[in-house]
């Protein structure tokens, strides 16, 4: 039974192609399953990354950040307490 969905088209280099031919051959997978994962997997991503986004700018207007000055003392404190440990 085939699967449901659109048929999308998507040019790729020679060498991911390649590639993904040998893997899915070890894994006995085909190319459009890879596809299907590595898609479904940058989204999940993707999603996450615009979820951290609005957090941050959320944060920002809140008032919650530091400044640049701030970071500089923190990572001076770091490293200070670092080289002593060394």
């Amino acid at each position: 039974m085939a699967e449901e969905g659109r048929v999308i088209t998507a040019k790729l280099p020679e060498d991911l192609v390649s590639e993904m031919d040998k893997v899915a051959a070890r894994i006995d997978r085909t190319k459009s399953w890879i596809v299907r994962q590595a898609v479904a997997e940058w989204l999940a991503e993707e999603r996450r990354r615009d979820e951290l986004t609005w957090e941050a700018m959320k944060s920002v207007d809140d008032g919650d950040f530091l400044t640049q000055g701030e970071v500089e003392k923190q990572l001076a404190a770091r490293r200070k307490s670092r080289s002593r440990v060394a």
